[in-house]
């Protein structure tokens, strides 16, 4: 029996794509959480201005290596080419309904993308769409790096829910508009930790305090989400969900189709053709003369007698 996704996986995590992707996320870690994580006499609280600046330099250049091990590992010209195509339609949905409560299309088709090309695929299509469309947009700046591994995050997790070879219809639409509706809130509070600690103490009860124990920085950081970026996160998150069960079907199905057509795990084969040269020779067609290759054809036995001479 056939498994219908046996061949849709453009990128298939190896051993040194696995353990890239464990880095870049320990070290994304590190970057959003470091308010929480670092001890109050930390000398990163110290420099409070300064870490997420170093964080963002530090994550330009992860994402870089696991796009690059990645690639290593298995990206070829047609995974490039679905990747190209993916990253470019994500970065023109984006502008239509950014700026407008938190209105994002292109996050709908990085669930999909996610879902039917894999966590590998989705890690990488996930960052470069996102830096695509901040070049379209003009939204290049320290925060870009924190969207790129967000957005990662974000079509990773989608490649990795359960029953990819199994689940297909209103249950797959309705697990996949599940998770966009969840992952667009984490989505929006993890990039609010990107941009929290640079408020500085001028805003009073919600902004990050450098030194002060974690139960008050946490209520601070979630007075601040709940103040600023609930209303977008919510119209993301709907958006997500109401657009995964409407167009879902057709998308997924389109996206299945392009990746069994293009057969990304194919390996070239060569079959013997019908005619050999180490093979017998054909006994079929005429006998030919091996000196002037001309046929040689029989017209019976040869009259030789003595009334015919010689």
């Amino acid at each position: 029996m056939n498994r219908p996704d046996a061949a849709t996986r453009a990128v298939r995590l190896g051993p040194r794509s696995a353990a890239a992707l464990l880095l870049v996320g320990a070290v994304g870690v590190a970057g959003f959480g470091w308010p929480f994580l670092a001890a109050p006499a930390s000398s990163v609280n110290a420099h409070a201005q300064d870490a997420p600046w170093l964080f963002a330099a530090l994550l330009v250049l992860l994402i870089g290596v696991v796009a690059a091990t990645i690639s290593e590992s298995g990206l070829g010209a047609k995974a490039v080419a679905m990747l190209g195509v993916l990253a470019a339609t994500g970065a023109a949905l984006r502008p239509l309904g950014a700026g407008t409560a938190g209105l994002e299309p292109m996050f709908f088709l990085m669930v999909l993308s996610g879902r039917v090309l894999g966590p590998g695929f989705g890690f990488v299509l996930g960052s470069v769409t996102m830096f695509a469309s901040a070049l379209l947009t003009g939204g290049v700046g320290p925060w870009l790096p924190f969207q790129m591994l967000a957005m990662g995050w974000f079509t990773l997790g989608a490649g990795l829910l359960p029953g990819s070879e199994r689940l297909r219809g209103a249950g797959e639409r309705l697990l996949l508009a599940g998770y966009g509706f969840l992952a667009a809130f984490a989505y929006g509070t993890v990039m609010n930790l990107a941009g929290w600690p640079f408020m500085g103490e001028l805003t009073s009860s919600v902004a990050f305090q450098p030194g002060e124990p974690v139960p008050e920085n946490l209520v601070r950081f979630l007075a601040y989400c709940l103040a600023t970026s609930l209303g977008w996160d919510l119209g993301r998150a709907v958006l997500t969900a109401v657009l995964t069960l409407a167009l879902g079907g057709t998308v997924l199905k389109a996206l299945r189709r392009a990746t069994r057509r293009a057969a990304f795990d194919a390996r070239p084969a060569f079959t013997e053709g019908s005619a050999s040269t180490d093979g017998p020779a054909s006994t079929e067609g005429p006998a030919r003369d091996p000196v002037s290759a001309t046929p040689v054809t029989s017209t019976g036995p040869t009259e030789c007698g003595p009334d015919r001479g010689p």
